[in-house]
């Protein structure tokens, strides 16, 4: 099958882009013929699969003058808010964009087009290659850019019915979807995440105890390299060897929960000695950023920060580590925390709609620890009032969590792109 793969901004980056892209390698591994669209800078490079074909479409530009607009507000990369975009700057967006669809679709021919966001370049796509079969995944931050701004809402929600089929992470999802825009329960399919078991996985030193050190620099930006010496985490809880680590992984950012996680560390009674905790990723907002930054300074416990790191280093980091903390205010279905399972992780995640059921349903025993989300007020921003209540709790659970028994890495083998594929071939009509 000749499959065309679209998304407005870069696929290399964000959950969603690496939903993308690892949708793409699994498609690959199945031996069709693909080619993909998306919104990058000029400068930068995409890793894509040998043989996959490539259709750029430029930002700071002559023809698009602005950064990639970005799904969610604060981007890992300079970026356009979509709720602050002038209507000329909609208009150039537009222009741009049902132009490089047209031309990749009459250049490569696809049997099949895969849109990620339910949003306007899905919407242009749908209206452009109206006798394609074209379906689309859904990935949370396209429901909150629909609840939150009214940019062309009314032509979006006219356009995404017509879609052949839609993809959710899970059962909560699926509904919202269903509230926001006029489509019938059986255009949606729960097709939940995968990961790449090849790059995520248990190490030997992990689970014989031997693990080495991670290091970062504390309290700066910079990416850190990780080393090989030192000594690994305990493996039956807390005691058994300290410090204990903890490990973030995503945009440090606010609405990721980074700041409350970092205020979470003085409500717990342990010794300055006894826990080290790792930020990995790149700066949403500088400003906030370098706000956490400040407040990691006055922690009693080591708050190191990684960079952003690839994918083998991130699974090399999550290996050194007991415990992944993710107490994000908004989230679709988070491919870190299954990630972090894969490599032996015990999890702690906000108890966000959907992500607990699909956990109980696809992971069987999984080490995960929910923490009741705070109050949220808009579409994902917290009630100042609720955090320090969220703040004690994510506490709570650090030290129940840690004093749990380390089991290693549960049962996967629902969790793979594979099995999303075939999910996507398997659908009548596709």
């Amino acid at each position: 099958m000749r499959i065309l793969t679209i998304t407005a901004q870069k696929p290399n980056s964000t959950g969603s882009g690496f939903y993308l892209t690892e949708l793409v390698k699994a498609f690959s591994e199945e031996g069709h013929e693909q080619a993909a669209l998306a919104g990058i800078y000029q400068e930068d490079k995409v890793e894509l699969p040998e043989g996959v074909k490539f259709f750029p479409v430029y930002f700071k530009t002559e023809e698009l003058p602005f950064p990639i607009a970005g799904m969610s507000d604060e981007m890992p990369y300079e970026s356009t808010v979509y709720g602050q975009m002038t209507e000329e700057m909609v208009s150039q967006f537009e222009r741009a964009f049902r132009k490089a669809v047209r031309n990749a679709a009459a250049d490569f021919q696809p049997e099949l087009v895969i849109c990620h966001h339910l949003y306007l370049v899905t919407s242009i796509v749908r209206e452009e290659l109206a006798n394609d079969k074209v379906c689309a995944f859904c990935h949370n931050t396209d429901l909150r850019q629909m609840k939150k701004i009214p940019l062309k809402r009314e032509y979006i929600r006219s356009q995404i019915p017509k879609l052949d089929a839609i993809f959710a992470l899970h059962k909560e999802q699926k509904k919202e979807i269903m509230n926001i825009y006029p489509v019938k329960e059986e255009q949606i399919t729960v097709a939940g995440t995968g990961y790449n078991s090849r790059v995520f996985f248990l190490n030997r030193e992990k689970s014989a105890g031997t693990s080495g050190a991670l290091e970062g620099k504390k309290d700066t930006g910079e990416a850190d390299d990780l080393t090989e010496a030192g000594r690994r985490p305990g493996t039956a809880g807390f005691l058994s060897e300290k410090p204990l680590r903890l490990i973030y992984a995503g945009k440090i950012a606010e609405k990721k929960g980074v700041e409350s996680l970092i205020k979470s560390l003085s409500f717990l009674p342990w010794a300055a000695d006894e826990l080290e905790v790792f930020l990995a990723g790149g700066a949403g907002n500088q400003e906030e950023y370098n706000r956490i930054c400040k407040r990691a300074k006055k922690c009693k416990y080591p708050v190191y920060f990684l960079g952003k790191l690839s994918q083998n280093e991130l699974a090399k980091a999550y290996n050194k580590s007991d415990i992944f903390v993710l107490p994000s205010f908004s989230e679709g279905l988070p491919l870190t925390v299954v990630e972090a399972m894969a490599c032996g992780c015990k999890v702690i995640v906000t108890d966000l709609p959907g992500i607990r059921p699909w956990i109980e349903e696809n992971v069987t025993h999984a080490p995960v620890f929910f923490v009741r989300p705070p109050r949220m007020q808009n579409a994902d921003e917290p009630a100042p009032e609720s955090l320090e209540r969220f703040e004690r709790e994510i506490a709570r659970t650090i030290e129940a969590c840690a004093e749990a028994a380390y089991t290693g890495c549960p049962e996967l083998n629902r969790v793979s792109w594979k099995n999303i594929c075939r999910l996507v071939q398997e659908l009548e009509g596709l």
